[in-house]
């Protein structure tokens, strides 16, 4: 039997009650997720997929934590152009993380996204693993068409985006190999 929890999580996601909880949730979902090491997320027992991304502060220095939706997908081919190598994979092979900045349908783009302009390395924990990634902001046809993804899987990004009234910055985490060891 499929988990019916992720077609439920998408109808409540098109919901503008939902965005009155925010704050709420995102409280919740934080302290679920420093409790169990990144094991489990309220985004995560709705059966999607979630990550914890560490940015570095752009005016602090400091590391700055958040809980986000991801997109799983496949490396694309920009990526290997450029010749990022993903993780434990080689060049093309890796599963990236594509997370959009909606911030809940706030006028404004989240401080992690500003973070990641500002310093495209950063840390992504999932399932208890914290994976080195480095950021790359899409523009152009290349963010129009993984919005049209976007939006296909999670439709609460339109909602979100009419209530913003401005696009949403869309960044794909690639897996960096280590170098150090």
């Amino acid at each position: 039997m499929r988990n019916p929890l992720p077609a439920v999580a998408r109808v409540l996601g098109r919901r503008r009650s939902l965005m009155k909880l925010a704050e709420g949730i995102v409280w919740a979902d934080t302290r679920l997720h420093r409790a169990s090491r990144g094991r489990a997320s309220l985004v995560g027992i709705a059966g999607l997929p979630s990550l914890r991304l560490t940015t570095t502060g752009r005016r602090t220095g400091q590391a700055r934590e958040n809980n986000l939706l991801y997109m799983p997908d496949r490396q694309a081919p920009a990526d290997e152009a450029r010749g990022d190598e993903p993780a434990g994979t080689e060049a093309g092979g890796g599963e990236v993380f594509v997370v959009t900045g909606s911030n809940w349908g706030r006028a404004h783009d989240p401080a992690w996204a500003l973070n990641l302009r500002a310093c495209p390395d950063a840390r992504v924990l999932v399932h208890g693993r914290d994976i080195p990634v480095r950021a790359r902001e899409l523009t152009g046809l290349d963010r129009d068409a993984m919005w049209r993804r976007l939006l296909a899987f999670w439709p609460g990004y339109g909602m979100e985006r009419e209530q913003a009234g401005r696009a949403f910055p869309i960044f794909v985490l690639t897996p960096v190999v280590d170098r150090s060891r």
